[in-house]
């Protein structure tokens, strides 16, 4: 089936192109033009109002929303969280679990496995991502500590066995015993290394992206920074950050983890290529406010979700996100003061490329029709996969 989508303000990585049009068959972006005529195209016609088309938001690090949260272990939760993302311009994710015994981890292997082919109307999903289990302790922040343990070969092979392929990154701390030898294995695999809920040094950190940990999941969250030890100073992980011209940051822009300062100096000195924003949200994300559970039904902790954060029951810290797609989006261009082309790039093209995502990321010709449509307020309008629309604003 033919699909024209017309009338809208294209955002390419590059610029925004007015009064642009695209052409869709069989889930695949065949052509882009401007100035559509309506009266010669015979297929099915959207017209975008004047709206921004965006390519579709990928969104690499999110334990949950719309209620459900990917460590309860149930196919119900998968799509609640999935359908709930679609509604703020997600169209791709990696479900992302906590630090956990075997056994619940092996569960959502299962249901993602044999849910990743259905039909349900939803994020698409390109692989999972793993959070834990080997992390510092002294960073622990809304994990269990608990279930925190030591990178052991004998572990992480059967975590990986057992997965069968599922598995696209993996979160750990570079500075545990055992860690450089697990980073060489995710390498092999071809395995998304990043580094947090890490205590480590400056040292660590080059150590570890030498060895393949490519990225620092949520830039200034549970993550080590200057230390002194006998009057001398180390640097931690945050500078390690900026130093490493190639390390990727990933900054969770709800207004809340991060101010404005602090965007724009991450902004300033690592450039666009170099952040993926991610909504790290859990299962508050798209519900009310009020008492949450964080992680599983069965073995969570309780918070609150309240002035668009999760927070500790005493309010002490935060106990994680509630974020949406469009809320990055609308952070970065309107806190940030960050042109809305570029935050766009930081969350399609960069997690694609990334990933190695060829076929998603732009709008381009030959790539999935993975298309957002928003206004000035990144409000979303409609939410396309490959093709289909999965979202439409009442």
């Amino acid at each position: 089936m033919k699909i024209a989508i017309y009338n809208g303000q294209i955002i390419t990585p590059d610029r925004i192109i007015e009064n642009g049009y695209l052409l869709i068959e069989n889930g695949t972006i065949t052509d882009i033009g401007t100035n559509f005529d309506e009266t010669v195209f015979s297929g099915e016609k959207i017209n975008a109002e004047g709206k921004y088309i965006s390519p579709g938001f990928i969104d690499i690090h999110v334990h949950g929303g719309g209620g459900g949260d990917f460590m309860d272990g149930t196919e119900e939760a998968f799509i609640m969280a999935l359908k709930s993302h679609a509604k703020y311009g997600t169209t791709a994710m990696l479900p992302t679990t906590a630090s956990s015994p075997d056994k619940e981890l092996f569960e959502v292997f299962d249901i993602y496995n044999g849910l990743k082919d259905k039909d349900y109307d939803g994020a698409k999903m390109l692989g999972l991502h793993l959070e834990g289990p080997y992390l510092s302790p002294l960073q622990a922040g809304a994990m269990d500590p608990d279930k925190i343990k030591y990178p052991i070969p004998e572990n992480y092979e059967k975590i990986y066995n057992a997965s069968k392929g599922a598995i696209k990154r993996w979160t750990a701390a570079p500075e545990l015993k055992g860690c450089d030898v697990f980073g060489a294995f995710l390498k092999e695999k071809g395995i998304l290394g990043s580094i947090g809920h890490s205590d480590a040094v400056y040292s660590d950190v080059i150590k570890a992206y030498e060895n393949g940990f490519e990225m620092l999941t949520h830039f200034y969250s549970a993550m080590s920074t200057v230390t002194r030890v006998n009057g001398y100073r180390y640097p931690g992980i945050i500078e390690a950050g900026y130093l490493i011209p190639g390390m990727k940051v990933e900054l969770i822009a709800d207004g809340c983890h991060l101010p404005k300062e602090l965007l724009q100096l991450v902004y300033n000195v690592k450039g666009v290529e170099n952040i993926v924003l991610v909504t790290d949200s859990m299962r508050a994300s798209g519900m009310p406010e009020g008492e949450v559970i964080i992680g599983s039904l069965k073995g969570g902790r309780i918070a609150l979700y309240e002035d668009g954060v999760c927070k500790l029951p005493d309010r002490s810290a935060f106990a994680g996100s509630a974020c949406t797609a469009d809320r990055l989006i609308r952070t970065m261009v309107k806190l940030a003061e960050v042109p809305l082309y570029k935050a766009v790039q930081m969350l399609t093209k960069n997690p694609a490329k990334i990933l190695n995502e060829h076929k998603k990321g732009a709008i381009a010709l030959s790539k999935d029709a993975d298309i957002v449509i928003f206004d000035e307020d990144i409000n979303v309008s409609m939410t396309m996969v490959e093709g289909k629309v999965i979202y439409k604003a009442q």
